[in-house]
């Protein structure tokens, strides 16, 4: 497990949106047991309060679910899971439209441009 934590926003939303990263590419599956908080406090270096806090929020948005005396483990339902990946992509989206937004480009150029860049960069993993 490699989270590198930013200094911008609190640690357990970071952790929580790496889980949501694991989850939208595919690294965990529904139902796959997770560390528990202890262990996941230590493996990443964080105050176990902290871990509780991300695990307390992904069990709030339904990423996942804990039993009595068992692990904690990512929710069957494939709505959730498959809204996760949208979700990150639309704030992927929102950002860049913010950031280009003084410029005030046309869409057209927009999507030709995104579409090249995108290309390439698939390009560039596959080589």
């Amino acid at each position: 497990m490699n989270v590198t934590f930013n200094t911008r926003d609190p640690v357990y939303v970071q952790v929580v949106r790496y889980f949501k990263e694991q989850i939208a590419i595919g690294n965990l599956k529904a139902g796959e047991e997770i560390p528990s908080r202890r262990e996941l406090a230590a493996m990443l270096k964080i105050n176990p309060n902290t871990a509780q806090r991300a695990y307390k929020e992904m069990e709030e948005e339904g990423l996942i679910h804990t039993e009595r005396n068992f692990p904690s483990r990512i929710t069957m339902d494939e709505n959730i899971l498959s809204s996760v990946r949208e979700e990150l992509i639309a704030e992927a989206v929102d950002a860049f439209v913010q950031s280009i937004a003084a410029i005030n480009p046309s869409i057209e150029e927009v999507v030709e441009l995104v579409k090249k860049k995108y290309e390439a960069r698939k390009q560039g993993e596959t080589t």
